[in-house]
């Protein structure tokens, strides 16, 4: 194993152990939900990480690759009577045909013309939720998805469902933490900073660009057929554009190309409304408040303040007695 995989699987290994621990500090079930929501919003927004902060291609159409995955899986479980596992994985694989297919055409383009042409897929794919009503149920929902179930086993309580997406969490950080050290990560780096150089270097840019897309696609079918199966009702609303913007906003909020950044953008902007519910009439103004102050104190994310943070207390540890190497006062005496 390479020491940059070992590492990873470390770090991997000790975010898993704080998801799975985390229900033992909560009051009650109700944050256990949080926690799902959460979880499930943080798988989508690594796979958009990968495609917006390493790749550098904006998509504002990521809520309909949910979508898709989560209607598949209830139409297959619940009208063609597959298994839950079959539907899920239809689920994915629909996710990540229709990720290709659009990607094809969509991703020669670049800049705000990508954004808009996702941005229409997303606006297409939604209006089709609402007036297939035969299919989706329209505006009023698809009801009657059953509870998952695995291997004979019922994720029947809101606590071992968390559990599940927790491992699920886990293991796509590792996936990504892994892809980002691979060659995989490098091109996608090269293609961000200037694809004309990446393709004198012999980077298949528009290869890597359609990979990177469809990836983050099939980690929204992921996050989607648990957020059916979790609520056992899913409705177009949940697909909207909005949801689609506040994707992009979690990976810009919690740090771009950084996969801690991703998770604690998603967890904390699901979290975040929650929090509001008391103060009413003014709760969209304290959250736009918030929101506000986060890009203005925290131009690199939260990731990236927490980077900062670290190197300040790193350097007042090692600063010493005055003049000493490594401290602020050696470095000016230098």
């Amino acid at each position: 194993m390479r020491p940059w995989h070992a590492r990873n699987l470390s770090r991997a290994g000790l975010f898993a152990v704080a998801l799975f621990m985390a229900p033992l500090f909560l009051p009650n079930e109700y944050y256990i939900n949080i926690l799902i929501l959460g979880a499930i919003n943080a798988l989508i927004a690594l796979g958009l990480n990968l495609l917006l902060g390493y790749a550098g291609q904006i998509s504002l159409g990521h809520a309909a690759f949910f979508g898709l995955s989560a209607y598949a899986t209830a139409y297959a479980t619940t009208r063609l009577g597959l298994p839950i596992p079959a539907g899920m994985g239809l689920g994915v694989a629909l996710s990540a045909l229709v990720a290709w297919l659009i990607g094809m055409p969509t991703l020669r383009l670049k800049g705000h013309y990508l954004a808009m042409a996702t941005l229409g897929f997303g606006i297409i794919v939604n209006i089709v939720m609402n007036e297939t009503v035969d299919v989706t149920g329209g505006p009023s929902g698809f009801v009657g998805i059953p509870r998952l179930a695995l291997f004979g086993f019922i994720f029947d309580s809101d606590r071992s469902y968390y559990y599940l997406t927790a491992g699920v969490l886990a293991l796509a950080a590792l996936f990504s933490l892994n892809l980002i050290d691979s060659r995989v990560g490098r091109a996608l780096r090269a293609i961000h900073t200037s694809e004309r150089a990446a393709q004198t270097a012999g980077v298949d840019i528009a290869g890597y660009k359609l990979f990177v897309f469809v990836l983050s696609a099939a980690f929204a079918g992921v996050a989607g057929v648990l957020y059916a199966h979790f609520l056992c009702f899913v409705a177009p609303s949940s697909f909207g554009f909005h949801f689609s913007v506040q994707l992009v906003v979690m990976v810009v909020l919690g740090g771009m190309a950084s996969v801690w950044g991703a998770v604690a953008g998603a967890f904390f902007l699901t979290a975040l409304p929650e929090a509001l519910r008391g103060f009413e009439e003014v709760d969209i103004l304290i959250y736009g408040a918030i929101l506000v102050s986060c890009v203005m104190y925290m131009p690199m994310g939260m990731a990236g303040a927490a980077s900062g943070l670290r190197r300040r207390l790193g350097r007042r540890r090692g600063g010493g007695a005055p003049g000493a190497p490594g401290s602020e006062e050696g470095g000016h005496a230098g």
